[in-house]
């Protein structure tokens, strides 16, 4: 079936000598892999390697079989450029990043509308606003609330933040906890938009361990969430 749907580029490998293969998030069907024979070879061709870069928003044509297999790209172009993502080094630094966040959290093949919205949007404030350090927490925090597992506040004021049950409570238990003076810093990026990131101020230190915890609860929360092979360069980024 012949599909024309906008899509965020999440990542793409080499195949061969002169193929990719490119898995993208689409606003028509969700997850998506594709080959593009001789991308990498053809000067002439319709399809630029430049087109699949991390989190390039893209309009398409395609083919989509959804029978799981890899599917096939007929036309492309860039829907919006972005005018800082990829060649600011500090933002394509979390750029890069939050492309393998999403690679490996993503795992739905079928139409998410908000989930698709809020990484257009949020995408787009990033390259419309100079770089915050604390631009990824919040995008990674807010991102669970369409992967399902947005932190309960029903009860904010406990002083433990389970990472198993996703909730407050006023008891340790035996599950990975947030407590102490993180916990204070966890409650900064609850019910918080990126206008707002002004407002929240960490030392280093603090949003190293903060955005250690937030892995673990993805990692808590996501079947078969691998590690980010890119945190070492974000963390080395924001020293």
């Amino acid at each position: 079936m012949q599909v024309t749907t906008k899509a965020i580029v999440l990542s793409s490998l080499k195949y061969g000598d002169t193929s990719l293969i490119v898995r993208a998030f689409t606003e028509s069907d969700g997850l998506k892999s594709y080959l593009l024979k001789g991308v990498l070879s053809s000067k002439r061709g319709k399809l630029k390697p430049a087109y699949f870069q991390p989190l390039m928003p893209l309009e398409m044509v395609a083919y989509h079989k959804n029978k799981g297999t890899l599917e096939s790209i007929r036309e492309v172009k860039v829907a919006m450029p972005y005018k800082t993502l990829h060649t600011d080094i500090l933002k394509n630094s979390v750029v890069l990043f939050l492309a393998e966040m999403l690679g490996n959290s993503i795992q739905e093949q079928e139409q998410d509308q908000g989930l698709f919205n809020y990484l257009e949007y949020a995408l787009h404030w990033l390259d419309e606003h100079p770089l915050s350090p604390n631009f990824h927490i919040l995008f990674l925090i807010n991102l669970t609330k369409y992967l399902g597992f947005y932190p309960d506040t029903a009860y904010g004021t406990e002083p433990y933040f389970d990472l198993l049950e996703g909730s407050f409570c006023l008891e340790p238990s035996l599950n990975p906890l947030i407590h102490s003076d993180k916990i204070v810093d966890f409650k900064k990026f609850l019910g918080t938009n990126f206008d707002a990131l002004h407002g929240i101020q960490l030392t280093k230190s603090n949003r190293r361990e903060l955005l250690k915890t937030v892995i673990l609860y993805f990692q808590l929360h996501v079947h078969g969430f691998r590690e980010p092979k890119s945190l070492a360069v974000l963390n080395a980024v924001f020293q």
